[in-house]
């Protein structure tokens, strides 16, 4: 058993913000990485995880490490689309019909669109991006959710995003930003009726406590970039630039495995502590969203070749 290297010892001291609970595959994973760079790097990088927004909430912690008041974030590819609008490409609604298609594009040609795009926005991605899953719609015992009729008027949380505004709005609900670490007391007061989030997150977030359905809508995939402060990363020298990539490229893959275990065994769980849940027809949510314009309206937004390249992975979606 290796001990953390002491802060004195390090000649590098970084922090890492992320929004999920400390039992959440992200964050076991993440701290699993900085674990290790510590020991491989002889305790020359010390990095710390602050996990369940102790740094802030993410549209904060994503402005500190733009500024270098933290080193590194595991920024939501929802909240990034916020400064990197090509961030959200991924995430389009019922774009992605399995993990193979996910995968395939994250770790081909979409993925290398979104990394471009973030490296020119002033912070340095990491190679690999992680798994935050696919987002299913939950709600309070007042509404169960089985088709587009039953989201008209559904006042519902969203990140702070325009992607998952407009999708929601184009289904005839009533979509709200509010940051993460802001839901469960938004559910609790019923500022809003219900959410969208991954099961992984509607578990470790208990967020089942103050709901009561679960709609398996798949309606998207979302993940995780880690971004480094680009001062921060230019200071380190190769060695450890090469160890912290490699590292944490490394978990990634293996946290991807973990949510997919997790999510085969959530559901049995949320139903014992008390969900009820039900799997609506996408096929009547992708025509609603078509005769709103959504899919046009986003090919506009992300330009033609950037778009053919998302289909190229999933298909005609216009």
């Amino acid at each position: 058993m290796f001990g953390k290297p002491s802060l004195a010892a390090a000649e590098f001291d970084f922090k890492l913000g992320v929004n999920t609970p400390e039992t959440h595959p992200l964050t076991i994973r993440l701290a699993e990485a900085a674990r290790l760079v510590g020991t491989q790097s002889s305790g020359r990088i010390n990095i710390t995880v602050f996990a369940n927004s102790q740094l802030g909430g993410d549209p904060e912690m994503l402005s500190q490490v733009r500024a270098g008041g933290i080193e590194l974030l595991a920024a939501p590819s929802m909240t990034l689309s916020t400064l990197v609008p090509l961030s959200g490409l991924p995430s389009i609604g019922f774009a992605f019909q399995s993990y193979d298609q996910v995968w395939a594009a994250m770790d081909g040609g979409v993925g290398g669109i979104v990394r471009d795009a973030i490296a020119r926005s002033g912070v340095v991605p990491l190679k690999k991006v992680w798994d935050n899953g696919f987002r299913q719609i939950t709600s309070s015992s007042s509404r169960q959710l089985n088709s587009v009729d039953d989201l008209k008027g559904f006042k519902i949380r969203v990140p702070v995003t325009a992607l998952l505004t407009s999708l929601f709005s184009g289904l005839g609900a009533l979509p709200s930003s509010i940051s993460y670490s802001e839901l469960y007391s938004a559910l609790q007061t019923h500022i809003v009726e219900g959410q969208e989030n991954p099961l992984a997150q509607v578990s470790t977030g208990k967020l089942y406590e103050v709901q009561k359905y679960c709609a398996l809508s798949n309606h998207c995939w979302s993940g995780y970039w880690i971004l480094g402060n680009r001062r921060a990363m230019a200071a380190l020298p190769p060695d450890l630039l090469e160890l912290i990539n490699a590292a944490f490229d490394a978990a990634a893959v293996k946290e991807r495995a973990d949510l997919v275990a997790m999510d085969r065994s959530l559901q049995a769980e949320l139903t014992e502590k008390g969900m009820t849940f039900n799997t609506p027809d996408p096929v009547q949510f992708r025509a609603a969203l078509v005769k709103a314009g959504f899919y046009t309206r986003w090919q506009k937004t992300y330009g033609a070749d950037a778009w053919a390249a998302l289909e190229k992975y999933t298909g005609k979606l216009t």
